[in-house]
């Protein structure tokens, strides 16, 4: 399902017009990014959370050359599944 998919779905099942169902997503999103981007967790009680975790800086290898390279530690956005989408999707 891509964007355009979904924003017809919120639709369909809320009776909104397409555009204020795009309108109320985009705002979702950029709510989520946004509280991503200040540190802070995002959390939807049964569909799951959304959080920044760091990743260490770690030696990987340069599959061209062989050498040894620092890949550098970055932060990167995650998502765990809580217990109702997890027992939906089964």
């Amino acid at each position: 399902m891509n964007k355009s998919e979904l924003v017809n779905s919120i639709a369909q099942k809320t009776g909104l017009t397409k555009k204020i169902s795009e309108k109320a997503l985009d705002a979702i999103i950029d709510s989520i990014q946004e509280a991503l981007k200040n540190g802070d967790s995002v959390q939807l009680v049964g569909f799951g959370t959304f959080e920044v975790k760091k990743r260490a800086e770690r030696k990987g290898r340069n599959p061209q050359t062989g050498e040894e390279i620092i890949i550098p530690a970055v932060k990167v956005p995650s998502f765990k599944a809580g217990k109702m989408l997890k027992e939906a999707v089964r």
